[in-house]
């Protein structure tokens, strides 16, 4: 059996970080990936550093199992070829601000009325509709604008912007959800459909524990540091050499970390002894923990942790993660040879089918390297 979304048409318009990455999710899945891309210009993604011989290694992550066409949208040749690669597609996915694609032709009005079956995803900084439905955005200001960036950081301090582009990143998986939900409806119904996504939605999704939050005392919700809403003790210590991560919320792992710890005095604490407690006392529960972990070294814990079955991870540098042995088990840190760059790793799948596997198959195109061949084969494809 192939991939699971080979014969899986996708037409990309898209460029910087959500679409790309939406769209990369489904060419690892299989998906025949058509990347249009200006012409002598290209993604705006090719030049942003690092670079790896005048190649962008983010672009590289992002494009991987990609065909690059160049075309020129404004010149009315490359259009007409464009749409007619849209004809021929089952997907297409773009993240312009919304109204650009219907001007120049290209949107799901002109492009479904020639192929009824299309299914067309936006992905942009704010939605289709509503009142801030004409804004450009990007990551930084969704991040601020969905609350996410008001209870990040130390307690005491300034917002602080997530250095991973979570929105971006989010907003193109919701993306690349939709379009499969989209997918398997047009299984019934034999007609395709809009996807809308944003940056801001993906970001406010993830606010579960603020909302449950805001709903239950109608107030903003504090900002925390590295406790945790609803959970205590879960959060980062320091150890003799290091930083370790410690999950011991409930009950059973609680008493666990206390007889590990040998830490009777806290188990006997009345403020600690039931998990609503422990978070209402996580500041004197961290307080009173923190010694017991500076009195050994990260891997020590980590050991002893297993052993006693309570979850525990240290905090590792990227160098540490990308040799990992389990990272590498896993296939999330793949080679991949690019003609221009040469030996060159990309991150891998996260998701693994059984019978129908995705995965990291081709490097990421060289522009406009497919042009000739993309347009001969599709318009000879009798679709």
């Amino acid at each position: 059996m192939g991939s699971a979304l080979e014969g899986t048409r996708v037409v990309d318009l898209t460029s910087h970080l959500s679409g790309p990455f939406c769209t990369m999710l489904l060419a690892d899945m299989g998906a025949d990936v058509i990347k249009v891309e200006r012409k002598g210009q290209g993604d705006d993604s090719r030049r942003m550093p690092p670079f790896v011989e005048g190649e962008s290694a983010v672009f590289q992550q992002l494009n991987r199992n990609k065909r690059s066409i160049e075309l020129d949208l404004k010149n009315g040749e490359d259009l007409d070829a464009c749409q007619r690669l849209c004809d021929r597609a089952d997907v297409v996915v773009e993240n312009f601000r919304p109204g650009t694609a219907a001007r120049i032709g290209l949107g799901y009005d002109a492009l479904s009325s020639r192929n009824p079956r299309l299914v067309y995803c936006s992905i942009s900084g704010f939605g289709q509709t509503g009142p801030y439905h004409e804004r450009g955005g990007f990551d930084l200001m969704a991040q601020a604008m969905s609350g996410l960036m008001s209870i990040c950081g130390p307690s005491d301090g300034p917002p602080f912007r997530l250095p991973v582009p979570i929105s971006d990143l989010c907003g193109g998986m919701y993306g690349a959800l939709g379009i499969l939900n989209a997918l398997i409806a047009r299984e019934r119904t034999g007609r395709g459909q809009t996807v809308d996504t944003s940056l801001f939605e993906a970001a406010l999704s993830l606010g579960v524990y603020e909302a449950a939050s805001f709903s239950t005392n109608g107030q903003p919700p504090a900002k925390l540091g590295q406790a945790h809403r609803g959970s205590a003790p879960y959060q980062v210590f320091r150890t003799e050499d290091g930083w370790v991560t410690v999950g011991a919320a409930t009950q059973g792992l609680w008493g666990k970390l206390c007889d590990l710890l040998g830490a009777e005095e806290l188990r006997n604490d009345t403020r600690f002894a039931e998990v609503a407690g422990r978070v209402a006392h996580n500041t004197e529960l961290a307080e009173r923990l923190t010694p017991y972990f500076q009195a050994r070294k990260t891997a020590d814990w980590e050991e002893l942790f297993n052993k006693a079955g309570i979850p525990v991870g240290p905090v590792r540098t990227f160098d540490q993660v990308f040799t990992d042995d389990h990272t590498l088990a896993r296939e999330m840190y793949v080679g991949l040879d690019h003609p221009k760059s040469g030996r060159v790793h990309v991150l891998g799948t996260p998701v693994k089918l059984g019978d129908t596997p995705g995965g990291v198959r081709r490097p990421a195109p060289m522009l406009g390297e497919h042009t000739v061949e993309i347009l001969a084969e599709w318009n000879d494809s009798g679709r």
